[in-house]
């Protein structure tokens, strides 16, 4: 592995990402740029996926995985060597094998990208503190074994009340931690308050489920309430000063994302990578934190009974966060039939 530690100027919202220009080439005008490159003049780019192989075709700084494309990964012929892997570390135990094969996914993404590399915990933990705390504690431990650093890794936990308050602990014990699946302001605001290290708010999973509900077909990309959704999280964390790092995800096209230029990261799929490196119209800042801190936005004190109070009055947040639980939960339980499948022929 030729990096061992998080760059830690990557870290600073909106830092300029370099180019890797060489210093004797006259440096390309934004014109020349497609729009990957663009973005990254204005936000940390990251890969969302688990296929290594597309990690290394567009040079993220950081990479994200979930349960559901670590079992796409896992059913791809080119990976059934780490599954193999996995599967022997375990020795039959299957919760075992699991960690092992997430662990083993994400050493490989990290010899790969210089930054972060995110791994979720049991999704069916997401309403359970102390095992929560425990998973990720094992988690990072499996990484050590084989020379990753925990500060290489994120650990990705849903963003209920019980998720935040493990995030609290393992944020108190150095381990940093990627709050996933939100949905509302409400979870942000809690994420940041017990210093959570990087936030996930979804885009495309709240564009559906306004369109659902208002019987649309599609949103202007300003009126996109996924894009309004993040872009009043990150005004909220640049207006009070919270250090938490603001990473869109769950993108439905590049028009959501390009909405968003500006923001400390976005996580992106690698079709929509695809499209934005065949595109070189021109990118601009749409989020700016020296804007945000001028803005009039009241302050909510966050407490558990006003985080539960403000996501009941929410239906999106409430139904797309447990939607979200489910899926993933159900994701993982396709990779232990697979999982299954191989300890039943390699250990009985």
């Amino acid at each position: 592995m030729t990096t061992t530690a998080v760059d830690k100027a990557s870290l600073r919202p909106n830092q300029p990402v370099s180019t890797d220009q060489p210093p004797l080439k006259k440096q390309r005008t934004v014109s020349d740029l497609n729009q990957v490159d663009q973005l990254k003049q204005l936000t940390t780019v990251v890969a969302d996926t688990g296929d290594v192989n597309a990690i290394k075709q567009f040079s993220p700084q950081d990479a994200t995985t979930n349960p559901s494309l670590i079992y796409k990964a896992a059913v791809m012929p080119e990976y059934e060597s780490i599954v193999d892997d996995a599967v022997a570390y375990g020795k039959g135990d299957l919760a075992l094998t699991m960690d092992k094969l997430a662990v083993a996914f994400g050493t490989e993404i990290s010899k790969i990208v210089p930054g972060y590399v995110s791994t979720e915990v049991d999704a069916r933990l997401s309403f359970d503190t102390e095992g929560t705390i425990a998973k990720a504690r094992d988690l990072i431990k499996m990484y050590e074994e084989v020379g990753v650093s925990k500060d290489r890794i994120l650990i990705k936990i849903a963003a209920t009340w019980e998720g935040v308050q493990a995030a609290k602990q393992l944020e108190k014990e150095g381990i940093t931690c990627n709050l996933t699946l939100i949905f509302s302001i409400a979870q942000a605001i809690a994420c940041a308050e017990v210093g959570c290290t990087l936030i996930s708010p979804f885009v495309g999973r709240i564009m559906d489920w306004h369109k659902n509900a208002k019987g649309v077909s599609g949103f202007a990309p300003e009126d996109d309430p996924g894009v309004i959704s993040v872009t009043a999280i990150y005004n909220y964390y640049k207006k009070y000063g919270y250090k938490t790092i603001v990473m869109g995800a769950s993108f439905r096209n590049k028009e959501e994302i390009l909405e968003l230029a500006g923001c400390d990261r976005l996580t992106i799929s690698p079709a929509l990578l695809q499209e934005l490196t065949y595109d070189s119209s021109n990118v601009q800042r749409k989020l700016d934190a020296t804007k945000a801190v001028k803005m009039h936005i009241p302050k909510i004190e966050m407490t558990e009974s006003t985080f539960r109070w403000m996501m009941n009055e929410d239906a999106m947040a409430t139904e797309k966060l447990a939607e979200g639980i489910r899926g993933f939960a159900a994701d993982i339980v396709k990779l232990e039939d697979i999982v299954k499948a191989k300890i039943s022929g390699k250990f009985h």
